[in-house]
């Protein structure tokens, strides 16, 4: 399967969101990450309902939603139905999901990939019986909450062990997405450990011209094609 690259919209400028959206889009994104925060399970306030509609509204890539909030299963099928049919992907935090099956099953019945969301302290055996459940697991790899935070190091040998895990299952095989201070320093190494899905904020945001920089993500994590494990 083709690599993913997608800009993460908490690092944009609100002031102009959906000509952040357009220019990602233009310059080559794959998807888009959104990040829904609610200050409880995580120390920040961002985007919401109103604002999903408001990107479906623009015709913007397929969004990646990400709950990160203490009550995904009541609002899974929420954020489905506000960003139709531009929602590609649902994930929720394995942390806080306290019917995880059924979530997971509510957002594959409206035709949406489901994932599942690992903080940096969770360990891999929390989704060994999910798996066969899952289309991605996300390996957090800065403390949920901010954007712009520095990409955690010891979160690569844990996403080699997760590569390895699924590449030995007989059943279903989930990608797997990498989130938190991915920039061009380290996207190379990522890559190389075995990921899919590269999710950058101010690794794309911040950067001069977005599609230079898509553009070298890309070509470096070509470079690592077939050299993880």
């Amino acid at each position: 399967m083709k690599k993913l690259i997608v800009p993460s919209i908490l690092s944009a400028d609100f002031a102009k969101l959906g000509d952040e959206i357009n220019a990602v889009q233009e310059a080559g994104a794959d998807w888009i990450h959104v990040d829904v925060m609610d200050g409880h399970f995580v120390p920040n306030i961002s985007i919401g309902i109103p604002v999903v509609e408001a990107i479906k509204s623009i015709g913007p890539p397929p969004m990646d939603i990400h709950l990160m909030i203490d009550n995904p299963d009541e609002f899974a099928e929420i954020f489905i139905e506000s960003g139709q049919p531009f929602v590609k992907l649902v994930t929720v935090q394995i942390e806080t999901s306290k019917l995880l099956y059924s979530t997971l099953a509510k957002i594959k019945s409206h035709g949406v990939m489901a994932g599942v969301a690992l903080n940096p302290a969770t360990p891999l055996s929390s989704v060994e019986e999910i798996l066969t459940y899952v289309d991605l697991i996300l390996i957090m790899t800065v403390e949920p909450g901010f954007s712009g935070q520095k990409f955690i190091k010891t979160m690569i040998p844990k996403i080699r062990r997760l590569r390895n895990i699924i590449d030995k299952s007989d059943n279903n095989k989930p990608l797997i997405e990498v989130d938190g201070g991915i920039n061009l320093d380290n996207i190379r190494d990522v890559a190389e450990a075995g990921a899919d899905v590269f999710v950058s904020g101010s690794g794309i945001f911040k950067t001069k011209s977005y599609a230079e920089t898509i553009q070298e993500m890309r070509d470096m994590v070509e470079i690592a094609g077939g050299k993880h494990l």
